[in-house]
């Protein structure tokens, strides 16, 4: 679809990062939620939405308790929800929350244009 190898795996890490702080963090250890992601497939970019009906939380609020990302930091020490995010927003090409009747993480990523005209000419010859 005119994804390099890279971008690919680029999207998978941070579905998984997404749907991973949604089972961890959305129901407060209740048995019972939803999450559902959604893909959005457009002519220059694909949109992925992970959404859950749990627990909302304010980001600006998340960023302040968890302080600055320390590059230095030992990834298994790293606190909670410190890592999913930064990941997600460095992965891809554009990241929206939103906070309805829970979280809904909108992740896009655009198609590099020079991937799909190499694309078009190995399938071509």
């Amino acid at each position: 679809a005119g994804f390099s190898y890279e971008a690919i795996e680029d999207l998978k890490i941070a579905v998984s990062e997404a749907i991973t702080n949604s089972v961890k963090h959305a129901f407060k250890g209740e048995e019972d939620g939803e999450i559902t992601v959604e893909y959005l497939i457009y002519e220059d970019k694909l949109e992925v939405r992970v959404s859950d009906n749990g627990t909302s939380f304010d980001l600006e609020t998340r960023k302040q308790e968890i302080g600055p990302y320390d590059v230095g930091e030992d990834a298994e020490m790293m606190r909670i929800g410190g890592l999913g995010l930064f990941l997600i927003e460095t992965l891809m090409d554009d990241v929206k929350l939103y906070y309805d009747e829970g979280v809904s993480v909108v992740m896009t990523k655009y198609i590099n244009e020079k991937q799909l005209e190499e694309n078009a000419k190995s399938i071509s010859t």
